[in-house]
């Protein structure tokens, strides 16, 4: 269960933007989520801040996890192993929990799996649960709109998790292009 802990945030504030369409926003802003923030949303994360700098996107991203259970904690070494070799610097990543005002920051709350989205929703202010949407439908990939979680998985499991976090924000991108 969600439970917010006083003085975990991120120090980062954007303003409220629109939320209807993305490709009508002067800087969207997107935090994706996971369950503890050491293994999907910081290697989303990651992708995001390289392959938006890549093209020349001025986007705010962060990642936060739904659960407190690696607060201030680095991210999964099998994550930052697998990140590192393409280019995505995940080593300094230090993991947070979703945080009240979240919910009115981001413009984009993007979670990897159904079990996440369910969470946010339950703690979601009226009126910002439209805020909250599955990562890879949000972003158009075609396919399973969730990120599996390989924390209890191999190599392998990381490998294709960032396969997907790729796909994503490639994507996204794209959507914000309009490409």
């Amino acid at each position: 269960m969600l439970v917010f802990r006083r003085g975990v945030r991120d120090a980062r504030c954007t303003p409220c933007l629109s939320v209807h369409s993305v490709g009508d926003m002067a800087k969207p802003s997107f935090l994706f989520v996971c369950m503890g923030n050491i293994c999907r949303s910081p290697t989303v994360e990651a992708v995001a801040r390289v392959e938006f700098a890549r093209s020349g996107l001025a986007v705010d991203v962060a990642s936060a996890g739904t659960e407190d259970y690696h607060v201030g904690h680095g991210a999964d070494p099998r994550a930052i192993a697998r990140a590192q070799a393409r280019g995505y610097p995940l080593a300094a990543h230090r993991a947070r929990q979703v945080a009240p005002d979240d919910f009115t920051r981001w413009d984009h709350l993007l979670v990897m799996d159904r079990a996440n989205e369910r969470a946010l929703r339950n703690v979601a202010p009226v009126g910002q649960r439209d805020r909250i949407a599955l990562f890879l439908q949000f972003a158009g990939v075609p396919g399973t709109p969730e990120l599996p979680d390989p924390y209890y998985g191999s190599h392998a499991d990381f490998e294709h998790a960032l396969d997907l976090a790729c796909a994503g924000i490639a994507a996204l991108a794209r959507r914000l292009t309009g490409s």
